[in-house]
């Protein structure tokens, strides 16, 4: 180590060309070169580094410009969405109430229509129940005449002489086709 200051203390003791030399004494020059150092460094620096942290502020002030106008924009983007949002549920709930009251318009509908439809079933009904009634009356009418004509000519011919019997036949026929006539 004795080597290495000694030949610090021997160049501070070489003759330089003027006034330029090493000193070797630390806590003197120190201050003194790091003052020229920073000197030297913030006369040709100065220009470079404002232009570094102009650059960089200016990168920094976009940056900061770009996240505000990409905030706003997000938050124009929630409100409009929001505001569909409210449109969509308020034309959900006016298709939830129409539906509910077109369903119950159809109820009434398929209500009044079946209603109808039964009381043109009852109507079908009575007429098929007096239609048959009818018939039946006719039918039995039809019987009691057909026996009672058939007991008549029964009596008639036990009592009756040919020509008797021809001539009763004859008023028969012409009672049954007025009967007839009638109840056509």
């Amino acid at each position: 180590m004795k080597n290495l200051t000694d030949s610090f203390v021997y160049l501070g003791h070489w003759p330089s060309a003027g006034s330029f030399g090493f000193n070797t004494d630390i806590l003197a020059t120190n201050p003194i070169n790091l003052s020229v150092v920073f000197g030297v460094l913030i006369f040709f620096g100065k220009g470079v580094l404002n232009d570094l942290l102009d650059n960089r502020k200016q990168r920094i002030l976009n940056t900061i410009r770009n996240s505000e106008e990409l905030r706003e924009g997000a938050i124009q983007q929630l409100e409009n969405a929001r505001a569909r949002l409210r449109n969509v549920e308020t034309e959900a709930d006016k298709f939830r109430v129409n539906g509910y009251s077109e369903i119950e318009r159809e109820k009434l509908n398929l209500i009044n229509s079946t209603y109808k439809t039964l009381k043109q079933l009852e109507n079908y009904k009575n007429e098929t129940i007096l239609f048959e009634q009818q018939r039946t009356i006719n039918q039995v009418r039809e019987r009691v005449f057909q026996q009672a004509l058939q007991g008549a000519i029964g009596t008639l011919n036990s009592c009756l002489s040919n020509e008797l019997h021809l001539r009763t036949i004859n008023a028969n026929i012409g009672m049954f086709g007025t009967m007839k006539e009638i109840t056509d």
